[in-house]
């Protein structure tokens, strides 16, 4: 058994990227470590509830309730923010971490000050990666072709110029990217199921440990209606939830038909006045405790981000991808291609074609079956309990 460390945990505040982490830190506390868990006050409730010790630190970053419009359109708007968070994170970070350092750093992807941390106090550093990771060829075949525009202008290679500075002035000469997006030492915290080829990503570096689901039950229950022969859930997830004509569509193809039942989650920008007239076999709230929904569901409309993709995977519920942002795209294509989910654009998700990809699915042998493979595969990952011994084994390691 591993003696109790320090190991301290840095993410972003954005459901997405803490809740993937949650099962893993409550089973480190549940071994004995004493964990810190660096984060904005919006989620300091839900990461003390882990057990582990929130180190609060305010960040500039659009808030979890924020209008998704905030966020802007183009790479540089998306990306920027990060990097302007992390130089003013940093300081705040140092100061709370003074005398207190860990003896091994856990961090989110968007959380650029974890690496600086790490090289500065000298101690092993493990990405948890929410979401897919890049493979051998993604710079050429995914990273140049994404940044070929942008890096024409001039406020483009002013980003690459702040991002060079900042490294080098906490001594680290890594170019961006790599910094970015190649980790020495990552746990991949999806089914190897939803990675895009996966045959080429390096497993000395990335090990996929699957869904680290826990129990959920303090989120809320949830009863499929007596007399309900087919539940559909249609959730765009926390951030990218302003699309009232697209609940709209859902409302006019799942309400007529007979026996089916509607929980459509709308998020906070958007008003159910907005919806119109809704049925009585229509239920419409802002939030769900969308696994206890799944767990019921015969169909899942859905994003398609990591968490809610897995999510849908571990239930095997069949699911119509409408992406909307950022990876949703390849997780769309990813759920296509695996034989269990039809990939809708958001313009082209009209009630005919709602309707027609749900029928299709819900009651195909070979879709459940499909799911069903799935499922098993992804319970053989080790989910947290396997997460948490590739932690304490990097530990050991370290003080060997």
């Amino acid at each position: 058994m591993t003696s109790p460390a320090h190991i301290a945990m840095f993410s972003i505040a954005a459901h997405g990227h803490v809740n993937p982490s949650l099962e893993v830190i409550r089973e480190l506390v549940a071994r004995g470590h004493r964990v810190t868990y660096a984060i904005p006050p919006a989620f300091a409730e839900k990461v003390a509830e882990t057990g582990a010790e929130p180190k609060q630190w305010t960040s500039t970053l659009p808030g979890p309730e924020a209008d998704p419009e905030t966020w802007g359109t183009t790479l540089l708007d998306n990306v920027e923010p990060f990097l302007d968070d992390a130089i003013q994170a940093l300081p705040q970070l140092v100061e709370a971490y003074e005398g207190d350092e860990p003896d091994l750093i856990l961090h989110d992807i968007a959380s650029y000050p974890a690496r600086v941390l790490g090289h500065r106090w000298g101690v092993p550093v493990v990405s948890l990666s929410p979401c897919m990771v890049a493979w051998e060829g993604y710079e050429k075949e995914v990273g140049e072709p994404m940044w070929e525009e942008p890096l024409k202008t001039e406020r483009g290679r002013a980003y690459y110029a702040r991002f060079h500075a900042w490294l080098e002035e906490n001594g680290i000469t890594m170019h961006p990217d790599p910094f970015a997006g190649r980790p020495a030492r990552s746990l991949v915290l999806i089914p190897k199921a939803l990675q895009p080829h996966a045959d080429r990503v390096d497993e000395t570096v990335y090990t996929f440990v699957g869904a680290c689901q826990g129990d959920r039950t303090a989120e809320g229950e949830w009863r499929r209606p007596e007399g309900a022969e087919k539940v559909v859930l249609v959730s765009l997830g926390s951030a990218f939830t302003k699309q009232p004509a697209f609940y709209r569509e859902c409302v006019e193809a799942f309400a007529g038909l007979p026996g089916w039942h509607l929980v459509l989650q709308i998020g906070r920008h958007v008003d159910p006045a907005e919806l119109g007239d809704v049925p009585g076999n229509v239920e419409v709230r802002s939030w769900v405790p969308q696994l206890a929904v799944l767990q019921q569901a015969d169909l899942f409309v859905t994003h398609a981000g990591a968490g809610g993709s897995q999510e849908g995977l571990a239930t095997a519920t069949p699911m119509i991808a409408v992406p909307q942002a950022a990876d949703q795209f390849v997780n769309a294509d990813m759920l296509e291609g695996l034989g269990v989910a039809r990939r809708l654009p958001t313009e082209e998700a009209t009630a005919e074609a709602l309707r027609t990809a749900a029928l299709a699915l819900v009651d195909d042998p070979e879709v459940a079956g499909r799911l069903e493979e799935i499922r098993t595969r992804m319970a053989r990952e080790g989910g947290t309990r396997r997460a948490a011994d590739l932690i304490e084994a990097e530990l050991a390691a370290a003080r060997a």
